[in-house]
């Protein structure tokens, strides 16, 4: 991984950086910090700002593993595409699965809240974050972290061996096993879109799914570095994704104004 704000990394912005980019960003750890329960959890105004702001030069999606209704409380804006349930929740044509989802992580919960009542197994820190059609299981309020997390994975094997478990920052994402995830949310998105490039940014596990698809025309950058990480490049904290915000709006305003023909002078950066 290299640092976006290198040479090289700025160069690498250069290259994919089209009029049209499609500009997909996750929200938890990316675009909002990280908190210790998930409905504190907001859109800073300056963060806003911008993002509406690009969204004059630009499509904008949000990828996230919140689901479509709860994040759009959160927001403060309307961005041209959200796709929730890290992917599988919002993207037009994947409607006809959903109540097969549902009826699942419906079943899950009932599982997984009987078990968590026997509290000399499991922490009274644990909780259940029902997204309809997939669920979280959070402990970062577990006394324990890392037995709170060991006596899950154990119950998630024992009993919900068929769900595809995604570890994410003190919480445990249960997704169903033949669900979209957010790298085939965000190939579906620029089909619709039909947009010549995409940049996406998160900051976690989940969105390893993106950063594995390796495609030219698609910038992946991760906040904070990872050595496991298949991101392409990464921003030092979740602070500089402003920075990034204000370098996509300032270079799509210069290509707009190149094709319209306006003389150098009247550039802005």
């Amino acid at each position: 991984m290299r640092p976006l704000f290198s040479e090289t990394g700025l160069l690498r912005l250069d290259e994919v950086v089209c009029p049209g980019i499609l500009c997909v960003f996750d929200f938890d750890g990316t675009l909002s910090p990280i908190v210790p329960q998930p409905e504190q959890a907001h859109l800073p105004e300056d963060v806003m700002q911008r993002l509406v702001e690009l969204m004059k030069q630009a499509p904008v999606a949000i990828i996230t593993g919140r689901s479509v209704t709860d994040i759009r409380e959160r927001l403060g804006f309307e961005p041209h595409f959200i796709a929730g349930n890290h992917g599988l929740e919002g993207v037009p044509g994947w409607e006809p699965r959903m109540q097969q989802y549902e009826t699942l992580c419906r079943s899950w919960k009932e599982k997984l809240a009987r078990a968590l009542r026997n509290h000399a197994h499991f922490d009274r820190g644990i909780r259940i974050e029902d997204k309809r059609y997939s669920l979280s299981v959070h402990y970062r309020l577990a006394h324990d972290q890392e037995q709170a997390a060991a006596a899950l994975r154990k119950l998630f094997a024992e009993q919900l061996s068929e769900a595809r478990v995604i570890d994410g920052k003190c919480v445990f994402n249960l997704l169903p096993p033949d669900a979209a995830d957010k790298g085939s949310a965000l190939e579906q998105l620029l089909q619709i879109s039909g947009a010549c490039a995409a940049i996406y940014v998160g900051d976690d596990v989940t969105d390893e799914d993106v950063f594995r698809l390796h495609r030219s025309d698609v910038l992946t950058v991760r906040i904070e570095q990872a050595p496991d990480s298949a991101a392409e490049l990464f921003l030092h904290e979740r602070a500089h994704i402003m920075q990034l915000l204000d370098e996509l709006i300032r270079r799509l305003r210069v290509l707009k104004q190149e094709n319209t023909g306006q003389p150098p002078s009247a550039r802005k950066a």
